[in-house]
């Protein structure tokens, strides 16, 4: 049997990855998985904090998904939505349409997160270019966040050591603050936060009639998991209407059931003009990804004069296997009734998240909602004392990732902002799950105290 590690190193280009940690002998070989655990090439089980890569909600090893897939396969292994339909693309979608709020009921599929974001940048310059407004071109997102990796998607990016590579970008983009430390103020609305002022005032200063659309994560992942105060999500619709801005929530991570619900925008009461989503809808058994579109935006689009369609497409968008498979995965998360195991073991997840503050003095706070959370670490929570810049780099990529190889955790210590750990398991996971967890972090958090001690 060839060396897998070997293979990979010689001929596989990574992603995200330093080359010092793709050229270590010790690099991770995962060969299966169950449920929420991971085994790898010497059989030694990992728990998946992170269910895959924030994808896996439904767990590892299901035998049905696979069957559906195989059976497709069998049927109809590929088809286009270009100029005609298949039952597996026309189903999901409409399954997909039918969680979602408000009259999101129109899909477009594509592959990725990334390319849904893409597509939902397009899909509103073209939009307002077919309604007469072709000025209205900008797009306008929040400082730290993450929105993809293809160049549009990456323009709205907001994380500058992600993007310096790759400049110049598509030009035309803002950032506004985003919600880290915010609440509404004793007495007033969410009308009266710093980051949304902001927004205002950046909409005023550019033109309204230039902005084509402002892009948010119902919960911001990138700079740790930044809950919204109180009224945002609702204030950040009237601000939209208000202009004639497209809104567009972003929830490739926060869909299908991360946050407890089946979309995030459902959770803080507010229907977007679009949907951006991807990992949940497969939980990662394929590759899918699309963008959820108001019914009148769509049909406004493809009945005007001077577009007639949305000039925008993939080879494998609405692939018949891929959407066989969401369609399994949505039916499956529903019938076993897994969003609401979710909200059920939110505050036993929060409470054990507060003792572990207890525990740790390097352990700052925690933020997230459902399964779905940062821990921002410090150099100690009572004095206030921070992290050096060597410490912070040395928890990130030598103590942390050691500590959870000793504990057998697989997660993702985070440095985008600040020095972090997310927590995002299999939705699947029960209470014993949970407490394996939490004894696994306990000991990261440990061999973290004693470093920074040191």
């Amino acid at each position: 049997m060839a060396d897998t590690r070997a293979l990979a190193q010689s001929h596989l280009f990574p992603h995200f990855t330093r080359g010092q940690v793709w050229r270590d002998n010790s690099l991770p070989i995962i060969e299966r998985g169950q449920g929420c655990y991971l085994y790898d090439d010497s059989g030694r089980k990992f728990l998946d904090g992170l269910a895959g890569l924030f994808c896996v909600n439904i767990g590892h090893g299901r035998s049905d998904i696979p069957a559906a897939a195989a059976k497709q396969m069998e049927t109809l292994a590929y088809w286009t939505n270009w100029s005609a339909a298949h039952p597996m693309a026309a189903e999901a979608a409409a399954t997909i349409a039918g969680h979602a709020p408000g009259d999101l009921n129109t899909v477009f599929f594509v592959n990725s997160g990334s390319e849904a974001v893409e597509s939902a940048v397009k899909f509103a310059r073209q939009y307002w270019r077919s309604q007469g407004q072709p000025e209205r071109t900008k797009i306008l997102s929040r400082e730290m966040a993450y929105h993809g990796t293809t160049l549009g998607a990456l323009a709205v990016t907001a994380i500058p050591k992600y993007k310096e590579p790759f400049g110049p970008l598509m030009p035309g983009v803002r950032h506004f603050p985003n919600t880290l430390g915010e609440q509404v103020p004793e007495g007033g609305t969410a009308a009266d936060l710093p980051s949304l002022r902001a927004l205002v005032d950046i909409i005023e200063e550019e033109g309204p009639h230039t902005i084509a659309a402002i892009f948010a994560e119902p919960v911001q992942n990138s700079r740790g998991a930044l809950v919204p105060p109180d009224g945002y999500w609702r204030e950040l619709r009237a601000i939209a209407d208000r202009y004639g801005i497209l809104l567009v929530a972003d929830e490739v991570i926060c869909a299908y059931g991360r946050l407890g619900e089946w979309f995030g925008s459902a959770k803080y009461g507010v229907t977007p003009d679009l949907i951006t989503f991807a990992k949940g809808s497969t939980s990662g058994y394929a590759p899918l990804g699309g963008v959820l579109i108001r019914e009148p935006l769509a049909q406004a689009l493809l009945d005007s004069p001077s577009a007639g369609m949305f000039t925008h497409g993939a080879t494998w968008g609405g692939h018949p296997v891929s959407t066989a498979v969401a369609l399994t995965n949505l039916n499956a998360l529903d019938e076993e009734q897994v969003l609401a195991g979710v909200r059920g073991n939110e505050p036993y997840f929060q409470q054990q998240l507060d003792q572990l503050v207890q525990a740790h003095p390097t352990l700052a706070e925690w933020r997230g909602t459902g399964y779905f959370y940062a821990l921002e670490l410090t150099g100690d929570r009572e004095s206030g004392r921070e992290l050096t810049t060597d410490q912070a780099g040395a928890l990130v990529r030598e103590v942390m990732p050691a500590a959870m190889r000793d504990v057998g955790l697989v997660t993702r210590p985070d440095d985008r902002g600040a020095t972090m750990l997310m927590l995002s398991p299999p939705l699947i996971a029960d209470r014993e799950v949970l407490d394996h967890l939490f004894r696994c972090v306990d000991s990261v958090l440990t061999a973290t105290d004693s470093y920074v001690r040191s």
